[in-house]
């Protein structure tokens, strides 16, 4: 129990859970994005299924880390490049992103996106689809967040604590961020602008091209900042704006 009066453990603990919090947010924004595609009723549940997911996913590959740190050992050299397993899945993950958030962003301004809602409504098989490919890049988020966690503590419980903290987190921030996002177009379409951001900075990392995450989430705040700014802005001149009065001939 010495553990409990060393201060560096819940320095590192309270960092980690920051750093994964942080880590989290692009997850977060994939998540709303896609449980928006499907009918109001299904959106909870696939949120709750996507974040249980990341969640199960963090703690297995937590399990193996030895595997982990495997996956950093170059197998594949293509034109003097080498490449890592981790480097084919961010490689994988971030064309991924690219085609789903380029997809989102045609659907929205060429107005399928209603008929996509619809069709999604006839059955269960839009439903598992949707499920699926927030596991498919539950993997590749899970993967970045774990490399980490392991570069940055050496107890295993600490790195549990971190990931189970920064999940509840995610889950409470879920549906109010959900909610936001589909009740705001220009928030919509700027969630999908930090997707292709994040997929083509993934991609940068499967090439061996390091792009401090600073950098990105400093340029996503930023944005974030601006687009509040537009938010109030318009919201003042609403609540200002006078009813049109009517004269009528005496």
């Amino acid at each position: 129990m010495e553990w409990l009066a060393d201060p560096t453990v819940w320095v590192s603990l309270l960092t980690l859970t920051t750093l994964e919090i942080v880590l989290g947010v692009d997850n977060l924004v994939f998540l709303a994005i896609l449980a928006n595609r499907l009918p109001a009723h299904q959106r909870a549940l696939a949120r709750r299924l996507g974040l249980g997911f990341a969640l199960l996913t963090r703690l297995i590959l937590l399990s193996m880390i030895a595997w982990i740190v495997g996956l950093t050992q170059p197998v594949l050299e293509i034109m003097g490049q080498s490449f890592s397993w981790r480097d084919i899945i961010l490689i994988g993950g971030g064309l991924f992103l690219l085609f789903k958030a380029t997809h989102e962003i045609h659907g929205s301004l060429e107005g399928e996106e209603d008929e996509a809602e619809g069709s999604a409504a006839a059955g269960t098989g839009a439903f598992v689809a949707v499920v699926a490919q927030i596991g498919i890049i539950d993997i590749v988020f899970s993967l970045d967040s774990v490399i980490t966690a392991v570069g940055m503590v050496r107890e295993l419980w600490v790195m549990v604590t971190a990931v189970v903290l920064a999940m509840i987190a995610m889950v409470v921030a879920a549906t109010p961020l959900a909610n936001f996002v589909n009740s705001h177009p220009t928030v919509k379409m700027l969630a999908l602008a930090f997707l292709l951001l994040i997929g083509m900075a993934l991609i940068a990392e499967g090439f061996g091209a390091h792009i401090p995450k600073g950098y990105i989430y400093t340029a996503m705040a930023f944005s974030v900042i601006v687009e509040a700014l537009n938010l109030w802005a318009a919201s003042r001149r609403r609540r200002k704006a006078k009813p049109v009065q009517l004269r009528t001939k005496l």
